[in-house]
């Protein structure tokens, strides 16, 4: 190598608080984090699907599960995830195909997503709640 060649210094840490991630780029880390969370509660929702299924004891154990607030935010909370995991995984499919992987389209698809999952989660959640 050259002597001439000048180096940018390179940082000794990477300071998470100064990187500016583009929407694009949160939707793909909030479809990861809402898959992963969907899949890691999965045995509490099964528990759940099985006390409301099984006698009239069994479904009053889970009206006194689902009737505590924290549990009730928690569903909320999959709620959430369940939508937006199922519109960021068309939005990622249409990608898939070439369908929207200009800049603009990309960004517009992007706050699509987010708006419709929380739009969708309202609406369900209050008429659940």
């Amino acid at each position: 190598m050259s002597d001439v060649t000048v180096r940018k210094p390179r940082p000794k840490h990477l300071a998470l608080n100064q990187i500016r991630l583009p929407l694009p780029g949160i939707v793909s880390i909030l479809h990861r984090v809402s898959g992963a969370g969907l899949f890691l509660l999965l045995p509490f929702l099964l528990f759940l699907l099985d006390r409301s299924l099984g006698s009239a004891e069994s479904f009053e154990t889970f009206s006194a599960v689902v009737g505590n607030p924290l549990v009730k935010l928690l569903l909320l909370g999959l709620l959430w995830a369940y939508l937006h995991h199922f519109c960021a995984g068309i939005r990622f499919l249409l990608l898939d195909i070439h369908k929207g992987v200009e800049l603009e389209a990309a960004r517009k698809s992007s706050r699509i997503v987010l708006v419709v999952s929380i739009a969708l989660t309202v609406i369900i959640g209050v008429k659940l709640w």
